[in-house]
């Protein structure tokens, strides 16, 4: 199966009067318990360089006092994934609230091919992973890093005129939120 080209926008594509037009995801930041189990991980199990690392002992934004060390590592379209070790061993921290599963983040592979080397490589490496699971429109797998983040590597399966049709409908979709929540009982009054 060929792959389908990635980044190619479709809601996206017109600038908007009044507001920058944010062009990508620069970096996406988490914390984690401990710099180097987070590095092996991230490097040598899924692939990415480590790009940058820094370390401060104030936040430059606040000034706050707070040590740490903040590492990037690069993805292929040049955006990051960043981490933040406080140097107190504590990692990711979940909301009770929320499952599991719905706080995680999907990074995109470019080929079905690639999804399933990335599940070998991740079970060889003792990572139980969920999938491939098929969203009708892309595939997946799921896992956690040893932070507890919820990863998710994704394939987009659908040609483009599909991701057109989704947009098309996304409104309407999204209309039906509050009778639905109201059948099932859990609007908030």
């Amino acid at each position: 199966m060929a792959a389908i080209p990635l980044r190619q926008p479709v809601a996206n594509t017109a600038p908007r009067e009044g507001y920058a037009r944010i062009q990508g995801l620069h970096h996406w930041a988490f914390r984690c318990r401990d710099a180097d189990e987070t590095r092996h991980f991230y490097e040598e199990i899924l692939g990415l360089p480590l790009a940058a690392a820094v370390t401060h002992d104030r936040v430059p934004s606040t000034q706050e006092y707070c040590p740490y060390y903040h590492f990037f590592f690069e993805l292929a379209d040049g955006s990051y994934l960043a981490f933040f070790d406080l140097l107190d061993g504590q990692g990711y921290g979940h909301d009770p609230k929320t499952p599991d599963w719905v706080n995680h983040l999907a990074l995109e592979v470019d080929s079905i091919e690639a999804l399933e080397v990335a599940k070998k490589k991740l079970e060889d490496h003792k990572v139980d992973v969920l999938g491939i699971v098929d969203h009708k429109w892309f595939k997946s797998i799921y896992f956690f890093d040893p932070n507890g983040i919820r990863l998710e590597l994704a394939c987009r399966t659908a040609p483009l005129e599909d991701m057109r049709n989704k947009y098309a409908a996304a409104k309407d979709v999204m209309a039906t939120r509050k009778a639905r929540a109201e059948a099932l009982g859990k609007e908030k009054a």
